[in-house]
């Protein structure tokens, strides 16, 4: 509670969540989110907790009176894990695991991809069902500092992935009904590294996390000398140069965030965390992943393609749209608007994506059609 009262911290995350074990009467986590939220009640503030679990279970979220621990979030890992083996092909460690655009469209759905199928990488079938959660329950990303720092080299999904990816993965993020976290620098396409480093006065604790990198690095397969994590130029390396957020891709990949960002807040289907109001479809062939949603006013669809080749989608008739964003168009550092800015919805229509590019609509019922 110190850093509730004396700091004013406002969320705090909890580290490996589901590795703690408690066989009392009331786990530890059921009681601190209790002394929590009843401290927060009296500050008449409001403080998030947030766990960290690989576990595709809700118990962390759910309420107390479905015999969960009522914390007010939990990350949810497979949706990084789908995009990040879907956009890099990276198929070491935990993910192998990952591949399919089913998966991502599982994600959407659901939070967790792994309810039923046995999982090789975590040696054990995990899942619950978790559509009944609200999305505001979970948060995904594409980065965070456990996945850029825990591989070898620290490597940003800048570094990855080209500048289509990186526009590709703000729109994945942004337009989901989830809570999003972004990674330092993550705005702008930072290209500094994030290694591991620690400072420890300690130098037999510092040899005992040099060691156990190498362990850990030898489930991934990596080649190479990692940096020390114990030495000064490793941390180094680590700074941010926000200059690139100021101009060039930089500042129209930080633009785009922007404006998904202001589309998030000011359009009702996309400020809902309701995952009812909620259609998604998986084209595995092309790599077309067609997102719906809507609310009592009105519609928006996302059409993302993750493919490395042009890919199409049909769009069913009922609705008129306008073309939000497109991040093909040369306003955001494309080579041109592959989709219609505006069609009305009397019949079906296909719509022709760039490859590693997502279209935005915001839609409203076409009463011509209804009749």
């Amino acid at each position: 509670l110190q850093w509730i009262d004396d700091y004013r911290i406002d969320a705090l995350r909890l580290d490996a969540a589901d590795r703690i074990e408690d066989r009392s009467p009331k786990h530890f986590l059921q009681e601190l989110a209790e002394t929590v939220q009843g401290r927060a009640a009296q500050l008449r503030r409001h403080v998030h907790l947030i766990a960290e679990s690989c576990l595709d279970r809700g118990q962390m979220v759910e309420p107390r009176e479905r015999h969960g621990y009522g914390l007010d979030a939990q990350w949810a890992d497979d949706f990084h894990h789908s995009v990040h083996a879907l956009l890099t092909a990276d198929r070491s460690g935990y993910y192998k695991d990952f591949g399919a655009l089913e998966q991502l469209a599982r994600a959407y759905r659901n939070a967790f991809i792994y309810r039923d199928p046995y999982i090789p990488h975590r040696a054990r079938v995990p899942g619950t069902p978790a559509q009944q959660i609200p999305g505001e329950r979970f948060v995904v990303f594409a980065q965070n500092h456990d996945q850029v720092g825990n591989p070898m080299f620290g490597e940003r999904l800048s570094k990855l992935a080209g500048f289509e990816e990186l526009k590709l993965v703000a729109g994945l993020m942004l337009l989901s009904p989830f809570i999003p976290l972004l990674f330092m620098g993550e705005e702008y396409g930072e290209e500094a590294p994030f290694p591991f480093f620690v400072s420890f006065s300690d130098p037999a604790l510092s040899d005992a996390v040099r060691d156990g990198r190498i362990r850990d690095f030898a489930a991934f397969e990596w080649a190479g000398q990692p940096p020390d994590p114990a030495a000064e130029s490793t941390f180094e390396r680590a700074k941010l140069d926000h200059a690139l957020g100021d101009s060039g891709r930089g500042r129209l990949l930080s633009n785009l965030y922007r404006e998904l960002l202001r589309l998030r807040r000011e359009v009702g289907a996309l400020a809902r965390r309701s995952r009812t109001d909620l259609e998604v479809m998986a084209d595995d062939t092309q790599g077309v992943l067609m997102v719906r949603r809507w609310d009592g006013h009105g519609e928006a669809l996302a059409v993302f393609n993750t493919g490395e080749a042009g890919g199409s989608v049909a769009v069913a008739p009922g609705t008129r749209w306008q073309k939000a964003i497109d991040s093909s168009e040369e306003l955001w550092g494309g080579s041109g608007a592959g989709v219609p800015g505006l069609f009305d919805g009397c019949i079906e229509r296909t719509l022709e994506l760039k490859p590693r590019s997502f279209v935005l609509f915001i839609g409203e019922s076409n009463p011509e059609v209804a009749r």
